[in-house]
């Protein structure tokens, strides 16, 4: 992913006002991130735990995404995986992530969701450059550019749903 700037971010979001845009929180230390290693911008906005945000480019523009998180089942122990990037975690390492449909009223019931692992590192998990605690999946066959053509597949077809 090549770097973005805050003004980049915050005007590519598609699922909120511009309002809501200028006032979410956007990640410190931008120049920082590995971008070479994410197929996505993703976050989580510390004032708000129940909020998340991706950005990344799809179909030749950029669009930013911003989740609700769904609330959890007290006392799941159970493992599950994540339907961008199909790495399975322990517990709480993947949650359901709703959002509002593009140029939608704010009509509840005009959202789609999808199970993200919780940390939004799937560009990370995907090349090996971080690991789901011991006990984690079985390896798989497909070569790490393999893995991430999937990630950026199942994220394309998650935001044709959000049209």
């Amino acid at each position: 992913m090549k770097e973005l700037s805050e003004p980049l971010i915050r005007s590519s979001f598609i699922n909120c006002s511009k309002g809501a845009a200028q006032r979410l929180p956007v990640p410190r230390f931008l120049p920082e991130l590995p971008w070479d290693d994410l197929d996505f911008l993703g976050w989580r906005d510390s004032a708000a735990p129940e909020r998340s945000y991706i950005v990344t480019e799809h179909r030749g523009e950029l669009i930013g995404v911003e989740f609700r998180r769904a609330s959890r089942v007290a006392g799941s122990h159970h493992r599950s995986m994540c339907s961008l990037c199909l790495t399975t975690h322990p517990a709480s390492g993947v949650e359901l992530m709703t959002a509002h449909k593009a140029r939608s009223t704010a009509d509840n019931y005009n959202t789609v969701g999808t199970y993200i692992c919780s940390d939004l590192s799937c560009s990370l998990y995907v090349r090996g450059l971080k690991r789901v605690q011991p006990g984690g999946p079985p390896k798989e066959s497909l070569s790490v550019d393999e893995k991430i053509q999937r990630t950026k597949a199942n994220l394309a077809a998650f935001l044709d749903k959000l049209w």
